[in-house]
């Protein structure tokens, strides 16, 4: 066959090949990708050979003088569609074994692959560092359980080690950790709370391309005076002292160079993780360390974009800190990857006094429950490594890389939940938490008022741990079915980190008195007069239109009922989705039934014998010729329903 003849051959094949994919998408109602689509109609090209052959054999003996009829040239187009629906079946195998985007393409693929490569060696740097501090049989689930204090302790430093030498990632994991009193025993906590002042610093010949970088131009310029030893080192960024052209101290916090990528394949490695050892694990299940690592990973990626904590920190210094000290950013200078800010000068909370300490404790307090109830922008992330003792005996607040937001109906429900608490009145603190969290379609109240009556009952007695509540709160939201929304969620994770930092500054500081004592001073401030007078005029000013209105609708109903006009108009299916979903239905269930009518009508016609021949060529009589066609109608119509049947979870997530 001559060159010509063999690219006529080619098209006319590639015609057919797109005709089919073509017509089997139209009869199936759905629009699938280029590639599925052709390899569909590809294999339906390579596979109608067989089943043509013979058809178009048993036309051979027929003479040039006969006329077979209609009957063959019927035959031929159920041929013909028996060959579409190859296609169709494929489609839909395919659909339910293999959704689209479960395989992803060839440039996906190639740039998984390099993802999938570099997170191997990370997985095998990993496991070295675990296993040379003599962690490895606790990745598989299997390491012993140590009961004496000798063996946590020795436990406890491997894992601190381990961590450290982990790199960024894994440091502030181990720094989040040291505040989880309620998830850790004290020998980890005490062990991990070393990551938070023991970070080695980058050198400055990594740290100067940085920060010329971003504040465009050498640092001599741009700073009258820089200390080039660092003030600090933490695990995202390090700080200096520096003073600006004006005189002013400040502090410039510079990111690690090259965390980003870094950050963001150890985030991926972590959920992983978690993932592996909440499935594989006893107490992995038990920790909920899935939802402990994302939880993880949200908090870090909002620490990496310094403009965001600069707006956090310029937010959080727009309300009253009380006796807590914030610094104020120097927005010009702050970049992605610098901060500048005003320099607080002090020491670690360390150094606190025992004397110190329940002041400064509950100052602490005092400061966050203002923040979280009255100002509704907090910091979400309350750890000793995030403050400072200044000089004048106050605290200092610092790294506002991660900041919770609540709206006014959050802080009002709040603030309604916390003073039914210091009342202890069950019937108030189920109204507010109802009023806090999303409230699910089928929920026992008086079960849960009952709950949260034993809850105070237990837990608000003087002495109690508060660790203990807060895990005692969640177990009855959970155990209720409520779902904690990630702004009030944020709230308690914050409070729980505030609960270890009390208690580094004033062990046995009383956190459930002092909160209700908080809410006894909150509630003599709301109930001053001139507050009282500022709520009543705005809730009046709110509802003097609405009153306006009132006297003219009044009227109107009331002179139609006068004359037996008033009646109530209730419209079914308003929402166009609701009315969609029902015509999706309506339609796939009269596709079921037509196709199940005519496949049982093509069964009978089929068992049928006899009736008249509609071809001499062909033993083929009409009941069997129009049996074949139901049976394809009937493949047609099953197929198309099957397509929706798999398609619709997709469309419906």
């Amino acid at each position: 066959m001559d060159a010509p003849a063999t690219l006529l051959v080619g098209l006319v094949s590639l015609l057919m090949i797109f005709a089919l994919a073509t017509a089997a998408q139209r009869l199936l109602g759905v629009r699938f990708g280029v590639i599925r689509t052709f390899l569909a109609g590809f294999l339906a090209f390579v596979l109608a050979e067989p089943l043509v052959s013979p058809i178009l054999g048993s036309f051979g003996g027929t003479g040039v003088d006969d006329d077979p009829g209609i009957g063959p040239m019927w035959v031929l187009f159920l041929v013909v569609m028996c060959i579409v629906l190859i296609p169709m079946v494929i489609l839909v195998i395919a659909e339910a074994l293999v959704p689209p985007g479960s395989i992803p393409g060839p440039l996906e693929f190639l740039r998984s692959l390099r993802g999938r490569i570099s997170r191997a060696r990370r997985y095998s740097q990993i496991t070295r560092i675990a296993v040379r501090h003599g962690l490895g049989p606790y990745l598989r689930g299997r390491g012993d359980r140590p009961e004496d204090r000798p063996g946590k302790v020795r436990l406890a430093r491997s894992l601190r080690e381990a961590l450290d030498d982990g790199g960024v990632t894994f440091v502030k994991l181990g720094q989040v950790l040291s505040t989880r009193r309620d998830l850790l025993p004290p020998e980890f906590i005490d062990e991990l709370g070393r990551l938070q002042d023991q970070v080695a610093p980058e050198p400055w010949e990594r740290i100067e391309p940085v920060l010329a970088a971003e504040l465009g131009g050498p640092v001599d310029q741009v700073f009258a005076a820089f200390d080039r030893t660092p003030l600090a080192a933490a695990s995202i960024a390090q700080a200096y002292t520096a003073r600006l052209h004006t005189g002013e101290s400040v502090v410039v916090k510079v990111q690690r160079p090259g965390i980003g990528p870094t950050v963001a394949r150890d985030l991926d490695i972590v959920r992983r993780l978690a993932r592996t050892l909440e499935t594989r694990t006893r107490w992995g299940r038990s920790l909920g360390t899935r939802d402990l690592a994302e939880g993880f990973a949200i908090a870090i990626r909002e620490e990496l974009d310094f403009r965001v904590e600069a707006v956090n920190m310029a937010a959080v210094a727009a309300g009253d800190g009380g006796a807590v000290t914030y610094p104020a950013p120097v927005t010009p200078l702050c970049t992605e990857r610098v901060l500048v800010m005003q320099r607080l000068t002090g020491g670690p909370l360390a150094a606190a006094s025992a004397e110190q300490g329940p002041r400064l404790a509950r100052d602490l307090l005092d400061c966050l429950l203002r923040q979280i109830l009255v100002e509704g922008v907090f910091h979400a992330d309350p750890h000793p490594g995030n403050l400072m003792l200044l000089d004048d005996g106050t605290l200092g607040l610092l790294d506002f890389g991660s900041v919770g937001r609540l709206d006014a109906s959050i802080r009002s429900a709040l603030q309604r939940f916390l003073l039914a608490m210091n009342r202890q009145d069950p019937l108030g603190v189920t109204d507010a938490l109802l009023d806090v969290v999303p409230r699910p379609e089928e929920i026992d109240e008086a079960a849960l008022e009952r709950a949260l009556g034993r809850f105070m009952a237990k837990n608000l007695a003087p002495g109690m741990n508060g660790v203990q509540m807060f895990t005692d709160l969640f177990k009855i939201v959970s155990v209720h079915g409520l779902s904690v929304p990630p702004e009030v969620a944020a709230v308690f994770r914050a409070l729980a980190t505030l609960e270890g930092t009390l208690v580094r500054l004033s062990p046995g500081f009383d956190l459930i008195g002092e909160a209700r004592s908080f809410a006894g001073r909150y509630l003599t401030e709301r109930l001053d007069g001139g507050t009282l007078k500022e709520a009543a005029t705005q809730e009046l000013a709110a509802l003097v239109p609405m009153l306006r209105r009132l006297p003219r609708r009044v009227e109107r109903i009331a002179s139609a009922a006068e004359h037996g006009r008033l009646g109530l108009n209730v419209r079914l299916l308003a929402d166009d989705r609701d009315r969609r979903f029902v015509t999706g239905l309506l339609h796939q269930v009269l596709l079921t039934v037509l196709g199940a009518t005519a496949g049982l009508m093509a069964v009978l016609l089929l068992g049928t014998d006899g009736g008249p021949q509609v071809s001499r060529v062909m033993d083929l009589s009409l009941f069997e010729l129009i049996g074949y066609n139901l049976l394809v109608i009937c493949a047609i119509l099953v197929l198309r329903v099957l397509i929706l049947i798999f398609r619709r979870p997709r469309d419906t997530s």
